[in-house]
């Protein structure tokens, strides 16, 4: 495992972790009465396998022989000692629409008031329109949509229909711009290998989700177009200088982020034209703090990409790249596969003053404005 704690870059970070303007005096009042474990508690979004201490994978493909569709008392326990931010439903979790109700119920009953999150992007990335107990308009693919008019009418219709079912957050609109034709994982789940195109249909899908009263998240910073690797199994490199980027891969998150969008996703690529380093993104207080907070000015909250990926899980020991993914600009860590072995290393950090009491409030001030948002 790389053993990377440097100091230092709690003073990198921390120079470009900004805070979102005006909080509400009911954020500031909830973040008050919120001990330290409850805060760190918030830092997570995780899948609902990761309550259960009896399961037990290697890869997520194992996940759907576990059947979990239910919160049970071993993820009651476990959420009652360890608080939890976010939940993420995937396809495997979802069987038909009286199952979800229940199970979103649940949830929300969970300490810690968790945001209901999804991956339903639309095409083959949709847990609920590609299961055909939902009868839910499907929709050929991102590359497929010919305008933002329609980019706009789909990210509505799915917006309407994920709020019907109780969700707050989809992570969507992919906002990388398919440039890289060997590239295996972005593909037609981007909307054009052009870059203004895709900025003016990343701008429509915010706004549909946002008129039906559901969280976009841009996905995936610093742009994972440009990669050949998947992330999910190991190392990706784009190697673009920040100047190139700012010339294609930025155009679609600067207008994402101008389009209101509250959340932006980590990508797990290596860039090292920019960082000067080997380091993927998620881990980075360049890209995060730098880039992203500093040079685009983006304020709300950064969720990282699952951390149980290859990328990530192959070179990082689960306690230290949750520390380190919060020292670069990271407020919610996504599908951590050791929950309590994570939230203590975070909770350590705190505690020996590694991340210091103003920046977990920094990024638990985010979430509760966040969920705020997204739930009024």
């Amino acid at each position: 495992m790389k053993k990377v704690f440097v100091l230092g870059a709690l003073a990198v970070a921390g120079a470009f972790i900004l805070g979102c303007s005006g909080p509400s005096v009911d954020v500031e009042a909830e973040l008050a009465k919120m001990s330290v474990r409850e805060k760190v508690g918030q830092l997570f979004c995780l899948r609902p396998e990761a309550l259960d201490t009896t399961i037990h994978y290697v890869s997520s493909d194992e996940l759907p022989s576990f059947h979990l569709q239910e919160v049970n008392d071993r993820m009651r326990a476990l959420a009652a000692e360890y608080p939890v931010g976010g939940i993420t439903l995937f396809a495997h979790n979802i069987s038909d629409p009286s199952q979800l109700a229940g199970f979103v119920a649940d949830i929300r009953a969970l300490p810690g008031a968790p945001l209901l999150c999804v991956d339903e992007e639309g095409g083959r990335v949709a847990r609920l329109a590609n299961n055909p107990a939902f009868g839910l308009p499907k929709y050929e693919s991102m590359a497929a949509f010919r305008g933002p008019r329609q980019v706009y009418r789909a990210a509505r219709t799915i917006g309407k229909y994920l709020a019907h079912y109780g969700f707050d957050v989809d992570f969507a609109p992919v906002a990388d711009v398919n440039t890289n034709p060997e590239n295996i994982v972005i593909g037609n789940r981007a909307f054009s290998s052009d870059p203004s195109d895709a900025a003016r249909k990343v701008k429509a899908y915010v706004r549909g989700l946002r008129k039906a009263g559901v969280i976009s998240c841009l996905k995936h910073f610093p742009g994972h177009g440009d990669t050949k690797a998947d992330t999910h199994f190991g190392y990706a490199v784009s190697e673009k200088t920040w100047e190139q980027m700012l010339s294609c891969e930025m155009i679609p998150f600067k207008s994402g982020i101008a389009a209101g969008a509250p959340m932006v996703m980590s990508a797990h690529i290596s860039v090292p034209a920019v960082t000067g380093s080997d380091v993927p993104s998620t881990l980075s207080p360049v890209v995060l703090g730098e880039k992203l907070r500093g040079e685009l000015g983006f304020e709300g909250v950064i969720v990282t990409d699952a951390m149980e990926m290859g990328a990530i899980a192959r070179e990082y020991a689960v306690s230290e790249a949750c520390v380190l993914a919060i020292l670069a600009g990271a407020d919610m860590l996504l599908c951590v596969k050791d929950y309590p072995a994570a939230f203590d290393a975070v909770l350590s950090a705190v505690e020996d003053g590694v991340i210091s009491a103003e920046r977990l409030d920094t990024s638990v001030r985010r979430i509760l404005q966040l969920k705020h948002r997204g739930r009024r």
